[in-house]
């Protein structure tokens, strides 16, 4: 693969041209490469399950990209796009760090790559019924926090990122500092 700087008859080649496909980086500057050649290839079915989840993935990073202001931000000063950003999004779940309960309310540690958009508090009570059901209040950093109204004997926590990726963690009460990787 080539990489040319500046080149004024390259910099404006973008697509695929006699076998050679050259590709607009964000810096300006263009990639050439040999175009693939896939003719003879029989793709299993992972890898036919994963092209398929790689075409929602796209699908939701090209609205996503333009209508999620975060991965724009994300994108600035990087060699990466929003649509990008927004692709990796799309893959990463959210990841619950650890959960407390202080002085009547529940805390809450989450991350994402991009970032966790809500984070949802279900208490269940003995026999699994909801007793109660809410969205944390976002605190500084990772931090959530949660001021629940009545008592379960489970508590599930929910984080959700912009591309709707959920990761639940069920706690029995009470709850205590567990760290989740």
């Amino acid at each position: 693969m080539a990489k040319v700087r500046m080149n004024h008859l390259m910099k404006a080649l973008s697509g695929s041209i006699g076998g050679l496909v050259f590709r607009q980086m964000p810096d300006g500057s263009v990639l050439v490469s040999k175009a693939p050649d896939f003719s003879s290839r029989k793709f299993s079915k992972g890898q036919k399950d994963h092209q398929q989840r790689f075409r929602e993935a796209s699908a939701y990073a090209r609205n996503a990209a333009k209508t999620q202001p975060v991965y724009a931000e994300l994108a600035k000063a990087t060699m990466r796009t929003a649509y990008n950003i927004a692709l990796s999004d799309w893959f990463n779940s959210p990841v619950v760090h650890r959960a407390q309960q202080r002085d009547g309310r529940i805390f809450v540690e989450a991350s994402d790559n991009v970032m966790v958009a809500k984070v949802v508090i279900t208490m269940l009570d003995e026999e699994g019924n909801i007793v109660e059901m809410g969205e944390g209040i976002r605190g500084e950093g990772d931090w959530w926090e949660y001021i629940p109204k009545t008592t379960g004997e489970t508590v599930i926590v929910e984080a959700w990122d912009l591309a709707r990726n959920v990761t639940r963690h069920n706690f029995a009460k009470p709850l205590e500092f567990t760290e989740r990787q």
